[in-house]
């Protein structure tokens, strides 16, 4: 190997002017070489991007935040992924309103079921309360009785007792109690008990069986029965 100025340099020794581990002037105008000795040009960390490719991102690549086809421009809404590749609209319009229609279904089956058992829950607290009045008035029954009688007696006319029954049957018919068995009505089964069968004068033009005595009223709360009339009947002739 040759120098500039024609004298040999012995194989391994550095030229002179060069500073050991710097690059030969041959190498610095062709590039770097490797050990096999090709050399090709090489590029510096400020060299451009390739045409197409986003500051730092790898050719054919893009970054999150730059969004792709189909992506939103606004932060947090729908990235290219959130729609199958190749999907049209019309297709992406069908495919949500399908989900919409499934999620107005499921809507609608839980509004029923809230209403069903709402009634179901309504229907319970009417049992229970009217269960727990009707015990209540089964425990007062001998006390309504005996009203019941001094009331036919007379005793009832005046005086403070008369006044303390009719606050007691006040009080019951604010919590849903109805007393049962007036003289002159129809005969009911349902609601009247016949104690005994008598003959009696009925108003003209009476059909059927009526009541012409109440022995003991009757008392329903609701639809519950707590006891049926006790009553004594005639036959219209």
């Amino acid at each position: 190997m040759t120098d500039t100025t024609g004298t040999a340099t012995p194989e391994g020794a550095q030229p002179e002017g060069v500073e050991p581990g710097s690059a030969t002037p041959a190498a610095e105008s062709t590039g770097s070489a490797d050990p096999t000795g090709s050399a090709g040009p090489t590029r510096g960390a400020d060299s451009p991007p390739a045409a197409g490719s986003p500051a730092g991102a790898g050719p054919g690549h893009h970054r999150y935040f730059e969004g792709g086809p189909g992506a939103s421009s606004e932060p947090g809404g729908e990235d290219e992924f959130d729609h199958g590749a190749g999907e049209s609209e019309s297709e992406v319009l069908a495919r949500e309103d399908a989900l919409a229609a499934s999620y107005l279904s499921d809507l609608q089956r839980l509004q029923a079921e809230y209403v069903n058992y709402k009634k179901r829950v309504d229907r319970d607290r009417d049992v229970i309360r009217n269960a727990a009045v009707g015990s209540v008035v089964e425990s007062l029954l001998p006390v309504l009785d005996d009203i019941h009688s001094a009331r036919q007696a007379g005793d009832l006319a005046e005086g403070p007792f008369s006044a303390i029954a009719d606050k007691l049957e006040s009080i019951l018919g604010r919590y849903g109690v109805e007393r049962l068995g007036e003289p002159g009505e129809e005969f009911d089964p349902n609601v009247h008990e016949a104690l005994m069968h008598v003959e009696a004068d009925l108003p003209e033009g009476a059909t059927g069986t009526h009541v012409v005595q109440v022995i003991q009223p009757g008392y329903r709360i609701g639809e519950r029965l707590v006891r049926a009339a006790r009553v004594s009947v005639a036959d219209a002739g």
